[in-house]
């Protein structure tokens, strides 16, 4: 009988849970878990979560955001997300809010894409993906501060997105996946955009 392929949660043993450092947006802890006969100890960031959007005109164009990033020291192309940092707040009102404050729009048609981890060694963050269409300019801007001050914002032909991530030009992991992974999901249903 074959199974699904899935990642397999599992629930350890944590014997020490303590918070190394208090940040801003997110924490570090140290955990001490019994695993496999033996203790071990990993330090993580814990992130609240994220929700980020691919969002498709009716041109098959996916519109691509750049801002400074500081730990990388680049202005890399990303697409609009945020973090699950409202509360009560799901994951795909979370998208919407992000469309709305980085880009400007607004979209009647939304769809879950992927959820992602980011960086399961690191952090206990995940992205959830979200693939937006029927798009539409907001009647009032919305005011950027600090590193979203100055995001220059780029329509791309999903197959030229495509290509920029195949061939290394593009390396944001949010951008990357959505970007593929719309243009898969487009393949099997057999749409043009």
């Amino acid at each position: 009988m074959d199974e699904a392929l899935r990642d397999e949660p599992v629930d350890p043993d944590v014997v020490a849970s303590d918070l190394v450092y208090r940040g801003a947006v997110w924490d570090v802890r140290s955990d001490t878990v019994r695993y496999n006969d033996g203790r071990i100890v990993r330090q993580y960031v814990v992130h609240p979560g994220a929700a980020a959007v691919i969002a498709l005109d009716d041109e098959g164009r996916v519109l691509l955001i750049q801002q400074y990033r500081h730990p990388i020291r680049h202005r890399d192309w990303e697409v609009p997300a945020g973090l699950l940092d409202v509360a009560g707040e799901s994951p795909e009102q979370a998208a919407r809010r992000e469309l709305a404050e980085e880009a400007d729009l607004e979209a009647t048609s939304w769809e879950p894409l992927v959820s992602m981890f980011t960086t399961p060694g690191g952090n206990d963050e995940i992205v959830h993906l979200f693939l937006a269409r029927g798009l539409s300019t907001r009647a009032e801007a919305h005011h950027r501060e600090e590193e979203e001050a100055d995001i220059r914002m780029r329509w791309v032909p999903l197959e030229d997105a495509v290509t920029a991530v195949l061939e290394g030009r593009l390396r944001n992991g949010i951008l990357m996946t959505g970007v593929l992974a719309t243009a898969e999901r487009l393949r099997r249903s057999g749409a043009e955009h």
